[in-house]
């Protein structure tokens, strides 16, 4: 009706008229159509929650799952054709311990692939179990700490918690942005579902196999002892969003609170807390401030501290831009980012920067890259001998790889070229690469353009 055409999508356009037609209104920190977004989304996951539940009873019905033989977990659980089963309908109203483990021996059962749909039941008839007692039992908040520092699992783990509503009502403070939409020009996703996201970011840093991802993300989580601190302040990072005020400062403030409620050390506390408070300000520094600026340096070098802390901060920042839209990351963002890093790492350490060993670690990631994509070794020392230094310390691994790529197009170098000097060399051989390729040489190219730079 307000569209005045055939529309039934609550496209952004047309949100703002239609909340105001139901009666809703801004609030301090929150427009009328993130309210009525966020409701929508409520009804849209309850209404999930229940067809999963209904297909998953028709499926067992078809196939004839539920006469399969069931494996006992433990004294809680059962395994039936890769599902968890409870052991009777009524085990959260007798042990709400019981509630949390579900996604712990989730995490920790080889080959279970969900939940089955008596157990997703037994969930949502135990909503009146989770309660304040239930947050503040001292058992329960030994579980959840568990499911955080298991070695593998988070990510499913708390997407399914998310998924039936656990997650929300263990974590309070989460219930409320779950489904709230973010009206800005960055994120495409509910805020749930971003911390969701960028939580499944942190986690890829520490899996070998996403390694070619994220190489230096990955390079640097190897050195990280506690991937469990970094979880946690991907959880929270965005908790306070539709306050009004500073996001940042209240979420340090929850954070805090859920510290001290669960027993985390102080050092890693207050790594936590920093993490949550300062996850903004890395990104606003390398895209905003003049990085060749000492002064810019040495100030971020005063608020981070000390490497630990930078590293932390470095992590959870790729983790966080990569989990706002599939189109906000690029490699000019990655690379400013880096650079920060190196920089401030090198101002915290007190060391003046030291481009020849610089250079040669860009060229082998270059040469790296240039393997994955079949091109023989050594090919590339000809050409990298007749350009400058120059050259190596304004390009990144990839463009590196790329030029060579490209300079695979022929067997020799236009003659034109060849006979003038070095400097001339470099010049013709920018000209000469700009030119169209034979099919090798461009699907090369392509390869390598799409290889993750140094900084992904």
């Amino acid at each position: 009706m307000i569209a005045g055409r055939r529309e039934d999508r609550p496209v952004f356009d047309l949100q703002t008229a239609v909340a105001e037609s139901f009666g809703y209104t801004s609030a301090p920190g929150q427009r009328a159509s993130e309210v009525l977004m966020r409701r929508y989304y409520w009804a849209a996951k309850a209404v999930a929650q229940l067809n999963q539940i209904l297909m998953l009873n028709i499926e067992e019905r078809v196939a004839g799952s539920q006469d399969a033989p069931m494996r006992p977990i433990d004294e809680f659980f059962l395994e039936r054709g890769g599902m968890i089963e409870v052991a009777s309908d009524d085990l959260y109203q007798r042990h709400p311990h019981a509630i949390l483990r579900t996604f712990l021996t989730y995490q920790q059962t080889v080959g279970v692939r969900g939940l089955s749909a008596r157990t997703l039941r037994a969930l949502y008839n135990a909503r009146e179990q989770m309660g304040a007692e239930f947050r503040q039992d001292p058992v329960n908040r030994a579980t959840f700490m568990q499911i955080l520092q298991e070695k593998e699992g988070q990510t499913h783990a708390f997407r399914l918690m998310n998924q039936t509503s656990v997650l929300g009502r263990y974590l309070w403070v989460f219930r409320r942005i779950v489904g709230q939409m973010q009206h800005d020009l960055f994120h495409v996703y509910t805020v749930d579902q971003h911390i969701l996201m960028v939580l499944r970011n942190v986690r890829r840093f520490f899996i070998p196999e996403h390694a070619h991802e994220y190489p230096f993300c990955t390079q640097l989580a190897l050195t990280w002892d506690k991937p469990w601190v970094l979880y946690v302040a991907a959880l929270f990072h965005d908790v306070a969003k539709g306050r009004g005020g500073d996001h940042s400062e209240l979420g340090a403030s929850e954070v805090r609170r859920f510290c001290r409620d669960h027993g985390i050390g102080k050092e890693d506390a207050a790594l936590i807390e920093f993490l949550v408070r300062e996850h903004l300000r890395m990104s606003r520094i390398a895209q905003k401030e003049d990085l060749s600026d000492p002064e810019v340096i040495q100030e971020f070098a005063r608020r981070v501290g000390s490497p630990r802390y930078l590293t932390g901060l470095y992590l959870l920042t790729v983790a966080d831009i990569r989990g706002t839209s599939p189109k906000v990351w690029n490699a000019w963002k990655g690379k400013l980012l880096e650079d920060l890093y190196r920089s401030t790492l090198r101002a915290l350490g007190g060391a003046k920067p030291n481009l020849d060993a610089e250079i040669e670690a860009r060229k082998e990631e270059a040469r790296h890259l240039l393997n994955l994509h079949s091109m023989l070794p050594g090919t590339e020392t000809a050409l990298w001998k007749t350009l400058e230094v120059s050259y190596f310390a304004r390009h990144d691994a990839g463009d590196i790889a790329r030029t060579r790529a490209r300079c695979s197009a022929t067997s020799r170098v236009p003659s034109r070229w060849s006979r003038r000097g070095p400097r001339h060399w470099a010049k013709g051989c920018r000209c000469w690469c700009s030119r169209p390729t034979g099919p090798i040489s461009s699907r090369a190219s392509a390869a390598i353009s799409t290889a993750p730079a140094s900084t992904s």
